[in-house]
């Protein structure tokens, strides 16, 4: 959807793109931000209050806001907002401010502490999920130490659902969009302090948020501790809006230059470690070179015993041929 004579709102009159050209070196550096790249910008999150927002929901996402720092920001204004029947509100912010995810928040009696969450590629919707918020416990109600700001998460997805249902498939693929931080290229043990773990119950997926302590254990491995720290919620499946399949292949398309090339005759297992392959000529083991040791050294005197009693036996062998005879 999208693109050059895509109508929008109640226009019945397409619009053409603005072509927008530098005037200064901000606006240039700016431009230049919003390019396709090909490796692209850690994808900011925008946190909205719809025009009736419960307790519950604020309160979700100032914690969710605290886990996703500083890539989120939250818009305290109520907006006037229906994602599913009006999705250019989100698409004119997700062009404005170059955002690609929005968590939008409202509240009913058909549908309580209702959480939505909409995912665009190129400025334009690519899927959503609505959920329903139960059970939830803020993260201020756990007095224990918290995870620093801007830390890496360990994200774990337990459950069968989350290989073998299409709408948690794409709920998982949600979540580690929204959870999963800046993306690193080595990340350093000591600074894995915190784990989100999503588990899927019935039409349910239960959210625990957990500090990460390595402790001593005698051993080269440490031990590890888990420490609730909050926020604990359910979030039960509602409405979905999935993207199409050309749509999703498109959004999924890694460029070549990002591509990493094979190299012959190295693999890496599940678990990331690299093992090579050798290709070898054929071993001579008489030329080999070995350790001399001066007891198995064979003398000259020996040699030449060795070559007389080897004519010997050739006489032996001649002289019995002949009485045969």
């Amino acid at each position: 959807p999208g693109g050059p004579g895509h109508c929008r709102g109640g226009d019945s009159s397409p619009r053409m793109q603005r072509v927008v050209k530098a005037k200064t070196r901000r606006t240039k550096k700016a431009l230049e931000e919003r390019e396709g790249k090909v490796f692209e910008n850690p994808k900011k999150i925008i946190y909205v209050h719809g025009n009736k927002c419960s307790q519950v929901v604020q309160d979700t996402f100032k914690d969710m806001h605290l886990m996703t720092k500083p890539q989120s920001v939250i818009y305290s204004r109520k907006h006037e907002y229906r994602p599913f029947e009006d999705i250019v509100p989100f698409e004119s912010m997700s062009d404005q401010h170059d955002v690609a995810l929005f968590a939008f928040g409202s509240h009913s009696k058909k549908r309580p502490h209702n959480l939505t969450f909409v995912r665009m590629f190129d400025h334009h919707l690519l899927d959503m999920l609505e959920f329903g918020v139960e059970d939830y416990k803020a993260m201020s109600a756990f007095k224990n130490e918290k995870n620093m700001m801007g830390s890496k998460p360990c994200l774990v997805f337990q459950g069968e659902q989350f290989e073998n249902n299409p709408t948690f498939v794409a709920a998982k693929s949600m979540l580690a969009d929204f959870f999963r931080g800046p993306i690193v290229d080595n990340v350093n043990l000591a600074g894995l302090d915190h784990a989100i773990i999503f588990s899927s119950l019935d039409d349910r997926i239960l959210m625990r948020h957990y500090l990460i302590k390595l402790k001593k254990s005698g051993s080269r491995l440490p031990l590890v501790d888990l420490v609730e720290i909050g926020p604990s919620l359910a979030m039960s499946v509602r409405r979905t809006q999935s993207a199409s399949e050309d749509l999703m292949k498109e959004a999924l398309r890694v460029p070549k230059q990002a591509k990493v090339r094979k190299v012959k005759n190295i693999e890496y297992n599940e678990l990331g470690d690299k093992a090579g392959r050798l290709h070898l000529d054929k071993q001579n083991f008489k030329e080999m070179a070995t350790r001399k040791m001066k007891g198995l050294k064979r003398r000259k005197a020996d040699e030449d015993k060795g070559n007389d009693h080897d004519d010997n036996d050739d006489d032996d062998v001649d002289a019995m041929s002949e009485e045969d005879e």
